[in-house]
């Protein structure tokens, strides 16, 4: 152990080097150096022309495919997704792949329902086709779906996919074949009920032995692709995933955080049917998601190209693997890095957990026995490096609330139109707290004690992530791991020479590969309104760089009047300059992004009549309306009895005048008895070209006791038993002929009430309706412009 100081014990450090300026400026330009390079790995590559090598994948060529396919919205059901699925079997036919459509009547997948309760199905037409393998030891499946929301073309949701898996089958016919079959997969009303993906992955012949499913997303217009969902017992897929994509972003904690989420995408439908594989997506842009402006001109074509370079290498990867050896049998933990990906085995989580816990409790054993801080504020650095924990995300939360109330409009997005000034404000506030705190603290509890209560907390998060999301364990496991054992071998060094400070530098360099990362792809995986999220985790990266942050301090002890003075301005110049910063971007975000015919404020209205009634409501799930919207609606209104098929209790409503239009019809084809029970068969048949039906059974007059829809016996899904409707079947993409539907029920009026609805899509030529000003939007939403018709037949 070294000499006691003369400095007091409270203001040793874990580094106290001779030339305190030079120190700091050299760590800090390493460190950002650091972060410059980890943030430029994360970019996304050029976009490659039409005239790239055959065998490669060029942005260039697919985005051809994508103004085919995003030339208009093509919900599923409608003539305009005909004319995609036509262009989509030309295109693969065209490339001599054996091509089919799978046409059939499928239920949902997941936990989306497009009702207030009940069975949702919808009429698919999925387009298959398979490049055969030369010795398949099973099948690889590329998946896409190719319908898009009623509400926008989907330049990027999913055109992107679509187009990316045209040009990858394009590409894996120019050259020698695989040794697996490689099955491409264009699944249709994934929008309404991810119901294509699951009649395929359960009903499709090609679908029966299972195999490895790359799924492409998209749910923004730019920005990294990234890895975001795996299945169960991930290590060798994301092997293959480290080894063959040539620009692998991923993270097991996005993993561990998707898999708690109650979100879903075609993925889901295959997981169902114990399938593995792979689900990415590209995220940022996220105000353009589901609305008019998703459009070809929208994409990055970078987003684009990112996206096809990896699911073709994937495809080449997974085509010549032996599919019968991909079970690992565990999760990799696993993250990128500049240069690849970090992976390692998810059985080493709970080890490093515990061994970051031990290390930081050795680091204040040995601070402790050096001198360099007691036990009572070893104590007190721990329980105050709470604060700015909970203190940085709170006021992340409290900036965005203040922007909201300047912008209310950007409560209907997933994220402002130009979110960067927002987001570094949020990162500039984080660092304020941590600065701000940490000057009010040094000179009072010592930076020893606060640097090693920084890693106490560090290594507890990492067990608290090992319990409850392995995955996410290695965030702050492997940064208080690595703070500690920079703080020992600074504790077994001069204190004064430049040992403790390459030391707390190159862990805080850990702390930046491994979070850094993170906190970006938290801001567009979780929009603006999470932004506390990425506030937490940079405070967790700040911990980590304590011993640096001291740097930018005057070394303490000994001062007395106006030389303590200068030192307690000094080191209050980081939390100034931070806050600072943190307001000059939120002002210039607020200024560069604001509402106009480019970027239009969102806004959501539907219409809906009774036709048995008569009576027609303007209706929109806006809170607070905007001033467009509160033209058409006011209060609040109960709309569940009379529309059911909303799948909304309440809404804002207002009066409308009445349309002509007809409601669904419903025919009794065939009505029996047996004993207790009535059988009706039915025939629901829209009066005109509509994207949805719907069903419902008063349960005061019957209880259904089971249901045949199109030929396929159907489970009852009972909403709630105080309400009046007491089974709903919603039903997308419904057959211009109409739909057969049997119903078994036990009466309990003489005449069993039903309520039937269908919904098109457009509000104008409704009389009443004045169309929306230029810099008036569209919310992303599945009833924006919506027009329903219902009316209740007795039977």
């Amino acid at each position: 152990m070294g000499a006691p100081s003369a400095t007091p014990a409270a203001d040793r450090a874990l580094a106290r080097p001779r030339r305190r300026p030079a120190a700091a400026v050299a760590a800090l330009a390493a460190l950002v150096a650091l972060a410059a390079g980890t943030l430029f790995d994360l970019r996304t590559p050029s976009p490659a022309p039409a005239g790239a090598p055959a065998a490669e994948f060029s942005a260039t060529r697919a985005y051809e495919h994508v103004k085919v396919v995003a030339a208009e919205t093509h919900a599923a059901g409608s003539p305009a997704n005909d004319r995609v699925r036509a262009h989509l079997e030309r295109t693969l036919r065209g490339l001599g792949l054996e091509t089919s459509v799978q046409d059939t009547i499928a239920p949902e997948a997941g936990q989306l329902s497009g009702a207030a309760g009940g069975t949702t199905l919808a009429r698919v037409r999925n387009v298959v086709a398979r490049l055969p393998g030369t010795d398949p030891t099973g099948r690889v499946f590329l998946v896409a779906h190719y319908d898009s929301v009623q509400s926008g073309p989907g330049g990027n949701d999913d055109a992107a996919g679509t187009s990316a898996i045209l040009e990858a089958a394009r590409a894996l016919t120019t050259g020698p074949r695989p040794r697996n079959d490689i099955v491409f997969v264009l699944t249709d009303a994934e929008e309404a009920c991810l119901c294509g993906a699951a009649a395929f992955a359960a009903e499709h012949p090609l679908a029966a032995d299972g195999g490895v499913v790359l799924n492409l997303e998209a749910r923004g217009r730019t920005g990294p692709v990234i890895m975001f969902e795996t299945s169960r017992r991930n290590a060798a897929l994301v092997g293959a995933f480290g080894r063959a994509a040539p620009h692998p972003v991923g993270t097991s904690f996005a993993v561990e955080v998707y898999r708690l989420l109650p979100n879903d995408t075609d993925f889901t439908a295959f997981l169902d049917e114990d399938f593995v594989g792979l689900n990415s997506a590209y995220l940022d842009g996220g105000a353009i998601y589901h609305t008019p402006l998703d459009t070809p001109e929208s994409m990055d074509r970078r987003s684009l190209q990112h996206h096809g370079d990896n699911v073709l290498a994937l495809a080449r990867e997974f085509g010549r693997t032996n599919l019968d050896t991909l079970d690992a049998a565990h999760d990799a933990t696993y993250f990128p890095v500049p240069g690849g990906l970090v992976r390692y085995p998810g059985w080493l989580t709970w080890p490093l957990a515990l061994a970051g816990l031990l290390a930081v409790a050795a680091l204040g054993w040995a601070a402790r026995r050096q001198g360099r801080t007691s036990l009572p504020r070893l104590a007190a650095g721990f329980g105050l490096a709470a604060v700015p924990l909970v203190t940085a995300p709170l006021a992340a939360w409290l900036l965005w609330t203040a922007v909201l109330a300047v912008r209310p409009g950007y409560a209907e997005l997933l994220d402002p139109y130009r979110p960067g000034w927002y987001r570094l404000a949020v990162v500039a506030l984080a660092a304020a707290v941590l600065f701000g705190w940490y000057a009010l603290t040094r000179r009072a509890v010592g930076p020893a004690a606060l640097a090693v209560g920084g890693l106490g907390w560090l290594a507890l998060f990492g067990v608290v992530f090992a319990v409850v999301a392995p995955g996410g364990s290695y965030l702050a496991a492997l940064p208080a791991l690595a703070g500690a054992l920079a703080g020992l071998v600074a504790l077994a060094t001069r204190i004064d020479g430049p040992g403790p400070v390459v030391a707390v530098t190159l862990a805080a360099a850990v702390a930046v590969l491994v979070l850094l990362p993170t906190v970006v792809l938290l801001f567009p995986a979780l929009g603006m309104g999470m932004g506390a999220v990425a506030a937490l985790f940079a405070t967790l990266l700040g911990f980590a760089a304590l011993p640096v942050v001291d740097l930018l301090h005057p070394q303490a002890g000994g001062e007395r009047g106006m030389a303590a003075a200068r030192a307690r301005r000094r080191g209050a110049l980081p939390a100034l300059a931070a806050t600072l910063a943190a307001l000059v971007c939120a002002g210039v975000g607020l200024t560069v992004d604001r509402f106009d015919a480019a970027h239009p404020i969102p806004t959501h209205l539907m219409y809906a009549l009774d036709a048995g009634t008569g009576q027609a409501r303007w209706l929109s799930h806006e809170t607070d309306p905007q001033p467009w919207t509160a033209g058409y609606v006011d209060g609040v209104e109960q709309i569940d009895d009379e529309f059911p098929g909303l799948g909304d209790p309440e809404l804002r409503a207002g009066p409308a005048p009445r349309a002509d239009l007809p409601a669904p019809k419903v025919e009794v084809l065939a009505d029996t008895r047996s004993g207790t029970e009535r059988t009706l068969r039915l025939r629901l048949t829209p009066q005109r070209q509509v994207r949805l039906a719907t069903l419902h059974v008063d349960a005061t007059t019957a209880t259904v006791r089971s249901m045949v829809v199109g030929g396929r016996p159907v489970p009852v899904d009972r909403i709630a038993d105080e309400q009046r409707w007491d089974v709903g079947l919603v039903f997308h993409a419904p057959p211009p002929e109409g739909l057969e539907i049997t119903l078994t029920v036990t009466p309990k009026a003489e005449r069993v009430a039903l309520r039937a609805m269908d919904a098109s899509d457009g509000l104008d030529g409704l009389p009443g309706f004045r169309p929306r000003p230029p810099d008036v939007g569209v919310v992303g939403s599945h009833t924006s412009e919506m027009l329903a018709v219902a009316r209740t037949h007795h039977l």
